[in-house]
């Protein structure tokens, strides 16, 4: 077994190594590490580990676990690692100034140095990140991104029989009052919370509101940050919206912001929370082309198109964010009340509202972007889950809300993919019958279609990316066909 010296110091080597501390700070940082393993000695030792940060923690973590400082939970050993990365990280206040020293010379240049400092942490888990498997696979709109996402590790059964012991007893916990609450910064996590030790903010003034940003702990693209608001008020889309993204576009141009809707089956996970995500990345929507121009007289210096897209999705490109948000504002108020009942849309169910939009802005070109798709949330007996959400004959790939990254083109796609696609590839090649049923109809048509014309494998992930293909077109408002095109211009012909 590794000597628990020796990994504490490699620990202290790799942290210089990624400059998050200085050679002067040592000593400081191995006897901050002592304490939290309850160690009342040091001793020095000549090993050379060659460790990386992940494999360092983890034999750290086994030792705590072999003399009884914490049990076999995944939350205990996530709040226990993410201790000890504390030790190496400033205050809040000194990595804020660092960030806007970084920004007075590029605003690349500070979020650079915030990113690798939340990688360099463990707070963006990037070894667990690494286990997803993504691909791109050709659609007739282009390459569709793809993901299983394996990097959150599912819950042990003991676990899962403790956290709902401790639901079901008196103790109730309302601080933090949800997982993006500013008060998580430095919060050391229960079973129920996440662990937030090593977690920093950057604090932005974004339209003269406070709002923070940080980076999601388990990234599905390049950068995915969160932009979340001081206050724990609830998802609301409203002009103060299309300001705020654009608010945030302006300070850092080589970012995209955008929101989910704020209601549920077309929204986010988390609605109780006004937030954002953006990020560096380049989402194949970005990429779709416009398939029908028109101008709207109100607004004559913007240009406005319906993109070549699965989701219903209107693009307005300008040199003024001002003329953006006030454009994006009067489609969003049509919207909300508009009705075509030939095509299922309902605003309104009684007091409840059904329409919503799903805004993404970006700089690209030296021109601003806002691109506008249209949502809507009626359910029915033969769409329970929703009329405009995945149907029941692609639900056995993707079941869950269709919400920003998706919208995107962005597959987040269940774990238990994984194990499911290979028990497939065994029927296809006659080696196993043993298929979930919800995967049968599924399995029995790509066995009679497999042809040996490309490797399995690529079959398979391309029929996967075909199946999300549907999900999207599932999920737009105005179908791809004549009647749901002539349905789209209708609305344009509205505005």
């Amino acid at each position: 077994m590794n000597n628990i010296y020796s990994l504490i110091d490699r620990l202290i080597e790799i942290s210089i190594e990624n400059q998050m501390i200085y050679s002067i700070d040592k000593i400081y940082a191995r006897n901050r590490i002592l304490a939290i393993l309850k160690l009342d000695n040091y001793e020095y030792t000549s090993t050379n580990l060659q460790y990386t940060l992940h494999e360092t923690l983890n034999y750290i973590l086994e030792y705590s676990l072999n003399s009884g400082l914490i049990e076999y939970y995944l939350y205990e050993k996530d709040i226990l690692s993410s201790k000890i990365m504390n030790v190496f990280l400033n205050n809040p206040s000194i990595i804020n100034e660092e960030f806007y020293k970084k920004y007075s010379s590029s605003p690349k240049e500070a979020t650079d140095y915030f990113y690798n400092l939340s990688k360099n942490s463990n707070y963006i888990r990037t070894d667990r990140i690494q286990k997803n498997i993504s691909y791109k696979t050709l659609t007739k709109y282009g390459d569709l991104d793809i993901t299983i996402n394996l990097s959150k590790p599912e819950k042990d059964p003991k676990e899962i029989a403790k956290q709902r012991k401790k639901e079901n007893s008196k103790t109730s916990f309302t601080y933090p009052a949800c997982p993006l609450c500013k008060e998580s910064e430095g919060y050391e996590g229960r079973i129920d919370h996440a662990d937030r030790s090593n977690h920093r903010m950057i604090e932005l003034n974004i339209n003269n509101e406070d709002w923070y940003l940080q980076y999601s702990p388990y990234s599905y693209y390049n950068e995915h940050c969160i932009v979340l608001s001081k206050e724990h008020t609830p998802m609301k889309i409203s002009k103060n919206t299309f300001k705020n993204l654009l608010s945030f576009v302006e300070k850092f141009p080589h970012y995209f912001l955008g929101s989910n809707t704020d209601i549920p089956i077309v929204g986010g996970s988390i609605l109780c929370h006004e937030h954002y995500q953006g990020g560096y990345y380049e989402f194949p929507m970005e990429k779709a082309e416009d398939e029908y121009t028109f101008n709207l007289s109100k607004y004559p210096t913007l240009n406005f198109s319906i993109i070549n897209w699965p989701l219903s999705t209107i693009r307005i490109k300008g040199k003024k964010t001002e003329d953006i948000v006030e454009a994006t504002n009067y489609i969003f108020n049509s919207w909300k009340t508009y009705e075509d009942k030939e095509r299922h849309i309902l605003p309104f169910t009684k007091r409840e509202s059904h329409n919503a939009i799903t805004p993404i802005s970006r700089y690209k070109k030296g021109f601003y972007e806002m691109d506008i798709v249209l949502r809507n949330n009626r359910t029915s007996k033969e769409h329970p889950l929703g009329i405009f959400h995945p149907h029941a004959d692609v639900q056995h790939i993707k079941k869950e809300n269709i919400g920003l990254i998706e919208v995107m083109g962005l597959a987040v796609l269940p774990g238990r993919l994984l194990n499911e696609l290979e028990e497939i590839k065994d029927f296809i090649l006659n080696k196993s019958n043993s298929v979930k049923e919800y995967h049968l109809t599924f399995a029995e048509d790509l066995k009679k279609r497999y042809n040996n014309e490309k490797s399995l494998d690529l079959f398979i992930k391309d029929e996967v990316g075909l199946k999300f293909v549907r999900v999207l077109e599932d999920a737009g408002v105005f179908k791809r066909t004549d009647h749901g095109i002539e349905g789209f211009k209708k609305f344009i012909s509205q505005l």
